[in-house]
């Protein structure tokens, strides 16, 4: 296993220098069978013309620019699916999705029906598998639309998630789950975890998951590699989980150390001990940092507003940390690891 602690203070410069060329976007509605209803996409891409508008900008977080109407750039570009995590939206992973379009890449995204900030069903945004699924409807969506299939390359297509993304992402290369995984996972956790403590408040009981399909294999043979950060729900697995697993094909990217390190996205020996099933994956350790660096660059505004809510550690990361450090370095590796431009 190739085990690294980078030290984001010193690798910043090399990284602060990412091309900042604003990416075509495209945003609609798609069907979404196995929901029975539609859901919203977003696919990011190399672009020419159009024009340039903030996309994602909020009272806390910051945006960036992208151009509607654009047309994709000459050529047949990578594809790279991605997930966001519990209660999130591809809003949130927007600097992710900018990054690896200015390395190449066609950016693929949905809001997973259930579990977005806006759609949030207690009994339904656990169901792990519709995860999956919405990102080969978005994938199969794709590669139908004549004038977005004209731009990709249906050969090198790869995916990458965040937090609870990053297991839709493990599962796509392979990994299978255990409901009793969650169960031990919230007993040791406790107090700890929010959304242990969120699901006990909704009154969702963990015990009667749905154990036929949270042990089924979702693996699409399309994707080449993917790219999990901070990843959830990999306690509790054992070595069969990962039989079908090409782990030179899995980037494991984590968020911080000691205290700093999320307990339900610890994948190490000190965590879940996931990192010791896939002894041949790649994993990084990134720090000063926490589970939340991965969130978008906040206004100084929208810290004050989030510390005057109590949900200040959005906001704050660890003594010495540079958000967009790591936000550079996390866009580098997974640039890397999928062999992008």
């Amino acid at each position: 296993m190739k085990r690294f602690l980078f030290a984001l203070a010193l690798l910043a410069p090399v990284h602060a220098a990412l091309a900042e060329e604003a990416p075509g976007l495209i945003a609609q509605e798609i069907a979404a069978p196995h929901h029975g209803r539609k859901m919203d996409l977003a696919v990011w891409y190399p672009a020419e013309g159009g024009t340039e508008v903030l996309f994602a900008e909020n009272p806390v977080f910051k945006g960036g620019l992208v151009r509607e109407g654009a047309r994709p750039r000459a050529g047949k570009h990578p594809v790279v699916l991605l997930s966001h995590g519990m209660g999130g939206s591809f809003l949130s992973l927007n600097w992710l999705a900018t990054g690896l379009v200015s390395q190449g890449a066609v950016v693929v995204a949905v809001n997973h029906p259930n579990g977005n900030f806006r759609d949030r069903r207690p009994d339904k945004m656990f169901d792990h598998w519709t995860r999956a699924q919405d990102l080969k409807v978005a994938l199969d969506h794709v590669l139908a639309d004549e004038a977005l299939s004209a731009a990709v390359d249906p050969s090198r297509i790869y995916a990458a998630g965040f937090s609870f993304g990053g297991w839709t992402v493990l599962s796509l290369a392979g990994v299978t789950g255990k409901p009793e995984g969650s169960v031990a996972y919230c007993a040791a956790a406790g107090e700890r975890s929010h959304t242990c403590t969120d699901l006990k408040t909704f009154g969702f009981d963990l015990a009667k998951l749905d154990r036929t399909m949270w042990t089924a294999s979702y693996k699409d043979e399309r994707i080449r590699a993917v790219a999990a950060i901070d990843p959830g729900l990999t306690w509790e697995l054992s070595r069969e989980d990962v039989r079908g697993v090409d782990q030179y094909k899995l980037l494991l990217i984590g968020l911080g150390t000691g205290e700093d390190r999320l307990y339900a996205t610890d994948t190490s020996s000190e965590g879940s001990g996931f990192e010791a099933l896939v002894p041949d994956a790649k994993v990084k350790l990134l720090a000063p940092a926490n589970h939340f660096t991965a969130m978008p660059l906040c206004k100084p505004e929208g810290e004050a507003l989030l510390a005057g809510e109590k949900d200040d550690p959005v906001c704050t990361d660890p003594a010495g940390g540079n958000r967009q450090a790591v936000h550079d370095e996390i866009i580098a590796l997974i640039a890397g690891h999928f062999g992008l431009k």
